[in-house]
């Protein structure tokens, strides 16, 4: 009788052996093809969520995979460990940010290595740990004597409550999401980086990226939204500088019936000083939230300022309004509203009886209604002047070209994408290498000072950072002039930290460069995983930092990741699990129960990788009682003792069968997972053939040789997915090398070719018989064993034969 499944004995002892084996550290072998795979790495909360484990098996089961394929394969592990979340537990616990983060790394770190995640755990990185955040800091410092940082003033989500400023996603309802106080937008200094400097090249160089998922590259072109327009001024009655906008439709020009600025626009500001309505307006609109998409949905609201500026093409007066759909931050701050051909317009006219005019008509001649429905094709012009008939193209050449004549206006490319506002006025984060003189003004601290090392030991308040209240941190002398100074208190964006950890993954431990020697060798990421969700900002802020190492001399690489998969969230009862939903599943308790294996298979066997895992605990079940039945097949056979080699020129048609079978699917499984990434049909074609194995029931020499064959081939091929009972199993069949360190099995191309074949028969089109011929059967021989089958007799018998189809290996028509 075998040994039972016992999953936590089995996974503890493979664990044990490839730690101290350390089967998974490696170095640099330039005599090796390498394959960097990597996982987004985690915030450390402090609990693996099933999210987690989906992503991180993914991973391990992809440089498993290529491990096995004889790859030197660098799959590594880290913690992005600033952020907000820290600094809320802190004030609910009354502890450090940075001791409930390092006690949340031990207990996650615990759990990852419980899962059998074939990580490097040398390289660990902990962004949080001043040898790590020194290099973003010396390569902001680099920056910023490059002029690619720069400060300005910024609008922002205020809390005045908690005295902070918040990120959009912080904003419910316009309330801040711990204080529940009315949210307001102010205005303060902060810092940005110049991806827009980039902006062209990261568009561009989306389509040198095959190996990324076209929905991914479709979020980044619109995020990133390069668009061709025309900037031009219209003056101001009574005022020296005249409004400048930028449009994409210059052929609407004359259809321009109002325009609107901000509410924190200069015009608006000077109104609202005299004017008490528009003053309580624009203070109205500061109280909102700034998100763009907010303002999509949000009711749009205006006041007309009692000034007008003047239509540089016609001389009419155009009302100027403040209006809360315009931004400050977002162009020029004012827009040129054209209701008869532009939907928000449009539906603000109406609102406020606003003219309305069609400039516009359809190239088919039709007749439209402006004030029942806006037209927003391209047409031709009319109601224009001079630009009457002319096209869309020609229209926007010939305006273009009369602003640029007249040095009003010229041609601009604008891009949706703006700077990176990396400034954040909290506490638990990287701090922003700067100094601030009176007489030298904002100065890069030299880098010999770095890192500016944020103290950990303070107590978080919630309001405010603490930084500022800490004169040892604030009071530096300057590093120009040696006057008193003062530090930057604000501390990086998060998103800086994941900006470049990949590639300080290559040489954790450099303590002369942000990169060395070795970061070549690694370079770019072969294969990254992570969630959507991830898309743009993390992904592009990480293509663009990329490119900023390149420039400063650091790599030679553009692109971070060459090939990029992004996995689907973990459903239970139809809704992404969550805490409040109710509906959230432990890992550990599943792992505790099941075992890690059958955890790490049911997250492959249940779903493609890209689409959604609805949670079944049946399907846990399942994935359970098959390991128990792979455990026992095996232990049965090796019971039997070893086997001899496989002589297949004197194997039964099971036995070749068998070996058929075994072949074909190591090549569908090598593709399943190697090319398509289709885990769940690997597991299903390995179970396949552990049926077809069970199935064969030969106790025969030859039998037991062909029967281990393929049991070595499943116990190879399932090891990705699940490593601890492969381990073990392989050391049953009597291998006396690690499963680890073994190769993919090769496809034996002779054992594929058939001696037979199966012929399907038809009658007029219906199928009437099956027959079994040689594969090199002749057409005539095979259309003489068609006719002569006793079931397709019965059908054709005493009929006149009009016709014989014959498709050699595949089917015989028979027409009668």
């Amino acid at each position: 009788m075998s040994t039972p499944y016992d999953p936590e004995t089995i996974e503890l002892s493979a664990q044990k052996f490839w730690d101290e084996a350390r089967s998974f550290e490696v170095g640099e072998d330039a005599d090796k093809e390498k394959y960097y795979c990597l996982t987004m790495f985690p915030y450390p909360s402090g609990k693996l969520h099933m999210g987690h484990v989906r992503v991180f098996t993914i991973n391990d089961v992809i440089a498993r995979y290529h491990r096995l394929q004889g790859k030197h394969v660098l799959q590594p592990m880290g913690w992005d460990a600033f952020g907000m979340p820290a600094e809320n537990a802190a004030i609910q616990r009354g502890i450090p940010p940075a001791k409930w983060t390092y006690s949340n790394i031990e207990e996650m770190r615990r759990q990852f290595r419980r899962l059998g995640y074939g990580y490097d755990w040398t390289r660990e990185l902990t962004t949080c740990k001043p040898e790590y955040y020194r290099w973003e800091q010396w390569l902001f410092t680099r920056m910023f004597k490059k002029g690619l940082v720069y400060r300005k003033n910024s609008i922002v989500n205020w809390d005045p409550v908690d005295q902070t400023v918040l990120a959009n996603e912080q904003v419910i309802d316009g309330r801040g999401w711990r204080s529940d106080a009315l949210v307001e937008r102010r205005e303060i200094p902060q810092w940005f980086m110049k991806i827009t400097d980039y902006a062209d090249e990261l568009l561009d160089e989306l389509d040198k990226l095959p190996g990324w998922p076209e929905p991914v590259k479709i979020m980044q072109r619109n995020w990133i939204g390069r668009s061709e327009g025309v900037e031009l001024s219209f003056d101001v009655a009574g005022e020296d500088e005249p409004l400048t906008v930028y449009t994409t439709r210059p052929d609407t020009l004359m259809g321009v019936t109002y325009m609107a600025v901000a509410a924190e626009h200069p015009l608006a500001s000077k109104v609202a000083a005299s004017n008490p309505e528009v003053a309580a307006f624009v203070e109205a609109c500061k109280k909102t939230d700034a998100q763009e998409a907010t303002l999509e949905t949000m009711e749009k609201k205006g006041m007309p300022l009692g000034i007008s500026a003047i239509h540089p093409l016609s001389g009419e007066e155009v009302p100027l309004w403040v209006a809360n759909f315009v931004l400050m931050s977002y162009g020029t701050g004012a827009i040129m509203a054209v209701p008869g051909h532009d939907e928000r317009d449009w539906e603000f006219a109406k609102k406020h009886g606003l003219p309305i005019r069609q400039v516009i008509a359809p190239t088919d001649g039709s007749k439209i209604d402006i004030d029942e429905q806006v037209f927003l094709e391209h047409g031709v012009l009319v109601n224009s002047g001079q630009y009457d008939g002319l096209d869309f193209d020609s229209a926007f050449n010939a305006i273009a070209d009369h602003f640029e004549a007249t040095g009003r206006g010229r041609r601009k490319v604008n891009f949706r994408l703006r700077d990176w506002g990396v400034s954040r006025q909290r506490y638990w984060g990287a701090p922003i290498p700067i100094i601030y003189c009176d007489d030298c003004d904002a100065v890069a601290v030299p880098e010999d000072q770095l890192p500016v090392v944020l103290p950990e030991d303070v107590e978080v308040k919630g309001t405010g950072s603490p930084l500022k209240d800490m004169p040892e941190f604030v009071n530096v002398p300057c590093p120009k002039c040696g006057k008193d100074a003062r530090r930057e208190t604000d501390t990086f964006d998060t998103f800086v930290e994941s900006s470049w950890y990949f590639a300080r993954y290559a040489c954790p431990d450099s303590h002369d460069a942000m990169l060395d020697e070795r970061a070549e060798y690694w370079a770019p990421v072969d294969q990254y995983t992570g969630g959507i969700e991830h898309a743009i900002l993390h992904l592009l802020y990480s293509r663009f930092f990329q490119r900023v190492m390149r420039d400063e001399g650091l790599t030679d690489v553009s692109e971070p990741f060459t090939n990029l998969l992004t996995q689907g969230m973990v459903l239970k009862d139809g809704a992404k699990m969550s805490k409040a939903k109710g509906n959230v599943v432990d890992p550990q308790a599943l792992i505790e129960a099941y075992g890690a294996d059958t955890v790490r298979l049911f997250m492959m066997f249940a779903s493609p990788p890209e689409q959604s895992l609805e949670w079944s605990d049946e399907g846990v079940q399942g994935s359970y009682r098959f390991l128990k039945r792979f455990w026992t097949a095996v232990q049965d056979h090796a019971a039997g003792g070893p086997v001899g080699m496989i002589d297949s020129g004197a194997l039964t048609d099971g036995q070749k069968e068998l070996r058929r079978k075994t072949h074909q699917t190591i090549a569908k499984i090598g593709d399943d997972i190697g090319r398509r990434h289709s885990f769940n049909t690997a597991v299903a074609a390995a179970m396949e053939l552990l049926n077809a194995i069970n199935k064969l029931a030969d106790e025969s020499d030859a039998g037991r040789a062909v029967a281990r064959e393929a049991l070595d081939a499943v116990v190879i091929m399932l090891s990705p997915m699940v490593p601890h009972i492969c381990h073990t199993l392989w050391q049953t069949l009597g291998h006396t090398t690690a499963l680890v360190d073994e190769r993919w099995p090769e496809v034996d191309e002779s054992a594929l070719e058939l001696e037979q074949v199966e012929v399907v028969v038809q009658v007029n089109g219906k199928l009437r018989g099956r027959i079994t011929v040689a594969v090199d059967v002749s057409k005539e021989a095979l259309q003489a064993e068609a006719l002569a089958d006793a079931n397709v007799q019965r059908f054709i018998d005493g009929k006149s034969l009009k016709k014989v189809i014959v498709v050699p290996g595949r089917l015989v028509n028979i027409v009668v």
